[in-house]
């Protein structure tokens, strides 16, 4: 095992000093104004170890933003730079033009091919747009109305699962909170995304239970950190057989077999007519329209759906939990609005309009925490950003417009614009979900675009298909736990 590490670490020694060339060399080619912006730390990380061991990088990008404007550069590792744009007329252009004019990094499509394989996530183009029109009826609020009881489901077998750690002690006991909502995140996205019931609320030790369990622990190698860190600037490093990527490829194994065995039982004629999963639906349309327009293998690689609907809902319950223990009063509130349904459940029609508090509960909580804090992109064409308000260049040039070359990298910081003083006022940084039921509770984050005024979702062309699929399941599941008592 130490050998292997040694000679790994002899392998990233040298593509190390092959892209220092290749930076340097690309540096040399690009145009784009020189920018202000934050002092490099490290010629090897560059402040990408520190943007990412940061509690809150937004508050990074909120400190520098106010130093050096709406525009600036920050270095990452052998001397390249990205711009991080925080204006939002900037990033509802760089969103606009994602997958044509911005697209993925290399770090992310090597990351993404190996993990999911060719599906939605890791197209770009033409490709991306076809694959999202075939998804796109899987995601209607037609299809997710008949998965609300799949959410239910779980949300029952999980409060009793509570009720009888609690009785066992005497009303009292200790809950991992977050472990229980990572297992009925994933039980449900299992059922309503593959067909496929995972039992990992019943403590079933499936593959994929144990891998996903294994995201949220830091025993990583020393090798696995250094080769994360270093993905910006070599993405190949992803091919190295560390910890962390033995994990992501058993995953993709793993999941690849559930969707093959799917595929299989469908057009053995014996898949049940009434299985509503996403998957299930996309092998239906394939097997009895040639109009759908993707092939076996981008069906099978659409497994990112399972872990991008396990994440965002899991970290998203979490917080919510957290953000109703902090404040007793908030909690109440939501009890108030919710006591009329104790003994029925909500239909999907009054999980969408008829519940106003529930829902800026979790407008709340997904701006204040959004699973993803950041989007890196790169210039696939020389483009011209519009800025609201001027950016200035190292220089001191003012400029309404950044002229941007081909292979920059752009930066959106999703975290910084959902809970920037400038759009949301001076209680940004507080649980208020009052601000949504309010006409001018966010007057000036009206400037965002995106889904109600944030970017957890993204916005442009890769707006979260999934994003009423995942409000749907987070408002069923917080409603019977804010109800169990």
């Amino acid at each position: 095992m130490l050998s292997a590490e040694v000679n790994a670490m002899g392998l990233v020694s040298a593509l190390m000093c092959i892209c220092l060339v290749i930076i340097l060399w690309s540096k040399a080619r690009r145009n784009t104004a020189k920018l202000r912006g934050p002092k490099n730390e490290s010629f090897l990380f560059g402040l990408y170890r520190l943007i990412n061991e940061a509690e809150d990088p937004g508050a990074l990008y909120e400190d520098w933003s106010l130093q050096y404007g709406p525009a600036f550069n920050v270095p990452g590792g052998f001397g390249s730079t990205r711009i991080v744009i925080c204006d939002p007329r900037a990033n509802a252009h760089f969103y606009s033009k994602e997958t044509f004019g911005y697209v993925q990094t290399k770090l992310s499509r090597v990351f993404i091919e190996n993990l999911f394989g060719r599906g939605l996530l890791w197209a770009e183009g033409e490709s991306h747009r076809r694959q999202r029109k075939a998804l796109s009826p899987a995601f209607s609020n037609a299809a997710i109305r008949k998965l609300t009881p799949v959410f239910y489901d779980a949300a029952y077998k999980m409060k009793a699962i509570w009720d009888t750690t609690l009785d066992a002690g005497s009303g009292e006991g200790v809950i991992d909170v977050q472990k229980w909502m990572n297992h009925i995140s994933l039980d449900s996205v299992g059922i309503a995304g593959f067909g496929h019931d995972f039992h990992a609320l019943e403590g079933n030790n499936s593959p994929v239970v144990d891998v996903f369990d294994s995201f949220g622990s830091d025993d990583s190698s020393a090798l696995s950190r250094f080769v994360f860190l270093m993905g910006p600037v070599l993405p190949i490093l992803q091919h190295l057989p560390t910890k962390r990527n033995k994990i992501f490829k058993r995953l993709n194994s793993t999941m690849r077999g559930i969707a093959d065995e799917l595929l299989a039982r469908n057009r053995r004629g014996k898949e049940e007519s009434n299985d509503k999963s996403i998957i299930g639906l996309l092998i239906k349309a394939e097997a009895t329209s040639s109009s759908l327009g993707m092939s076996q293998e981008e069906i099978l690689a659409q497994n990112v759906l399972l872990l991008a609907g396990y994440e965002t809902t899991s970290i998203s319950l979490t917080w919510a939990l957290i953000e109703l223990c902090r404040r007793p009063d908030k909690q109440q509130k939501l009890r108030d609005e919710l006591s009329s349904f104790i003994g029925n459940d909500p239909s999907f029609d009054q999980l969408s309009t008829g519940l106003p508090y529930l829902d800026a509960v979790a407008q709340e909580v997904l701006r204040l925490h959004p699973p993803v804090s950041e989007t890196t992109r790169v210039a696939a064409e020389d483009d011209i950003v519009p800025f609201s308000t001027p950016i200035r260049t190292s220089s001191g040039q003012e400029l309404s417009s950044l002229i941007v070359k081909k292979g920059t990298i752009i930066t959106s910081p999703i975290q910084y614009m959902n809970r920037a003083e400038a759009y949301w006022g001076p209680n940004a940084k507080e649980f208020e979900p009052e601000r949504w039921l309010q006409p001018d509770g966010y007057a000036n984050a009206k400037e965002i675009q995106g889904h109600r005024h944030i970017l957890t979702f993204s916005d442009g062309p890769r707006t979260c298909l999934g994003k009423s699929f995942a409000l749907a399941e987070f408002k069923v599941k917080f409603i019977k736990f804010v109800l169990r008592s």
